[in-house]
């Protein structure tokens, strides 16, 4: 679930790297300098590579101000990456005949309804999963942003009063409330409600031991990362850390579309499961290898925002969303991945499959590089220039070196609210004259790629610092 003002960061990726057997001999010593810092609270990190965990332990506190520490076992809220294992609960379903993906909604939940009489007939249960609906970017999620006294079913009946933005299955926008609908689905097929099937079906049956479905599970760990955010500051991303109420949640009507937390050993669990295709540890299956293939296949196609030349070597030729997955290539490779984020907490997952490797990262602060780190790893495995991820993770319109020497320009300085709107937003509020406005605007995509800061003459000479 993408979201605004997501200032603390629980980070998940998946790499593949023939050189991974092994985790770089100076990951931990890397990672808590760099924690320290940026700030961060708390961080943890697992790698997964040949069925095996290379790496899993974390650094930090859970809470800022108290002396618990992170580790393998701490959980963190991991937003929309929780997608993909929304599709893997209706690829169960897939698997035991009980739905199909190319099913029409309604045959499993009569009652439901698009705005469209014709789409309300027409929609799959594969459309649910791959943002190209007709609904605009994020519509829908005021039904669970900030909070909502809504029932999930409710929520749901609600979608036919979600006016679409273009025509059914003609572009993609990427939305939460359809995984809403799905959500609500697997209940109306099984009995069971979202958090229940989640919780048996994936998580436990999976081996992610630590996980929770349901918030209430969550608060009742004690092993558990908090949410943090620099809110205090005249710009939001700056100012001292501090712990934000974790009770002061999104709407849980909207938790199918990213309501889960898992530690790094779960995420291990989980990557491994990937990596196999279905297939766990003890022989069984989570799901068929056809289901996961039909998971990572893509099917709406992405835009793709050009890079400058300095990063061209990092621009995908292809980009599309998969069931719960965003797919793209990079340097000859296919790359799995997705972001997410709810209030306090975002996450990342990238995986790279032909070289058989995972790692997810959990930080607990948002805006910082290491959300641009497992991408610097990503680019060491195969052999690439780390440095174009880092930036491209940065806004990339400008490679480091060329915006120190070329200077800031006017309007629309790209940078990424994961990792870097902080130093970047100090600088320019030093540097550049009081006469411009900040906006600070969040602009949400399956990774969260957009976020920028944009900088635009003020009216009046006025100064003023907006969140959106």
């Amino acid at each position: 679930m993408k979201t605004v003002r997501l200032l603390a960061l629980s980070l998940m990726l998946s790499v593949a790297a023939p050189a991974w057997a092994e985790p770089p001999t100076d990951i931990r010593e890397s990672v808590e300098a760099l924690r320290k810092k940026v700030g961060a609270a708390g961080v943890s990190i697992a790698i997964v590579e040949d069925g095996k965990t290379t790496l899993s332990r974390g650094w930090g506190v859970r809470k800022i101000g108290e002396r618990a520490p992170v580790d393998a076992q701490t959980i963190f809220q991991t937003g929309s990456t929780g997608k993909a294992m929304t599709a893997a609960a209706l690829a169960i379903l897939v698997d035991e005949g009980k739905i199909a993906w190319d099913d029409p909604v309604i045959k499993h939940m009569p009652w439901f309804r698009m705005h469209d009489a014709w789409v309300t007939r027409e929609i799959t249960i594969r459309d649910l999963l791959v943002h190209r609906s007709g609904l605009g970017l994020g519509q829908g999620d005021l039904m669970f942003v900030p909070r909502t006294h809504l029932t999930r079913k409710q929520t749901v009946e609600h979608v036919a009063y979600l006016k679409p933005k273009t025509s059914f299955r003609s572009a993609y926008a990427y939305d939460n409330i359809l995984y809403t609908v799905a959500g609500q689905l697997i209940e109306e097929v099984t009995g069971q409600t979202w958090e229940a099937f989640m919780r048996t079906r994936i998580l436990r049956a999976g081996g992610m031991k630590n996980a929770t479905s349901d918030s209430e599970d969550r608060f009742r760990i004690p092993n558990r990362s908090w949410p943090h955010a620099r809110l205090s500051g005249p710009l939001r991303g700056l100012g001292p850390q501090a712990a934000l109420d974790e009770r002061d949640e999104l709407g849980r009507n909207g938790a199918p579309a990213g309501g889960l937390a898992l530690s790094a050993d779960d995420m291990a669990a989980w990557l491994k499961i990937q990596l196999a295709h279905g297939a766990l540890p003890n022989g069984k299956r989570l799901f068929s290898e056809k289901q996961a293939a039909e998971m990572w296949a893509p099917v709406t196609p992405m835009p793709i925002n050009p890079l400058p030349d300095s990063l061209k070597p990092a621009q995908p030729m292809q980009q599309a969303y998969a069931l719960g997955w965003q797919v793209q290539d990079y340097r000859g490779h296919r790359i799995i991945s997705h972001g997410g984020g709810v209030f306090g907490s975002i996450t990342r997952v990238v995986m790279i499959p032909d070289k058989k490797c995972r790692l997810c990262d959990h930080d607990e602060q948002r805006g910082q590089r290491d959300a641009a780190r497992p991408h610097a790893r990503t680019a060491r495995s195969l052999s690439g220039p780390a440095r174009l991820w880092l930036d491209r993770e940065m806004g990339g319109l400008v490679s480091g070196a060329a915006r120190r020497r070329e200077g800031v320009p006017r309007t629309e300085t790209g940078v990424a609210g994961q990792v870097g709107a902080v130093a970047l937003a100090d600088r320019l509020r030093r540097a550049l004259p009081r006469s411009l406005v900040w906006r600070y605007r969040y602009r949400a995509d399956a990774e969260g790629a957009d976020d920028r800061l944009y900088l635009d003459p003020a009216d009046g000479g006025a100064t003023e610092a907006l969140a959106v």
